[in-house]
């Protein structure tokens, strides 16, 4: 396994054990899309997967519920 392919392994694998109403920020996001930053914004605009909520002065995070929605349409 290469380095990258382990660090993105580390980031998705939680994502399995969070309840639908936990949040996640972008680095999480990114990596279940295998995405950059700028096209995850662009999706986002693009309605090509869910966008964020802004819970923060200016932080935005995405509803594990939503994404999990999302990916099961989208398979």
């Amino acid at each position: 396994m290469s380095k990258a392919t382990a660090k993105l392994t580390r980031k998705v694998v939680p994502f399995d054990q969070l309840p639908d109403c936990a949040w996640v920020r972008k680095p999480m996001v990114m990596a279940l899309f295998g995405v950059s930053d700028t096209t995850l914004w662009r999706w986002g605009k693009e309605g090509r997967i869910p966008k964020p909520t802004l819970i923060g002065p200016r932080v935005s995070a995405w509803r594990v519920g939503d994404l999990r929605k999302f990916l099961g349409q989208s398979s």
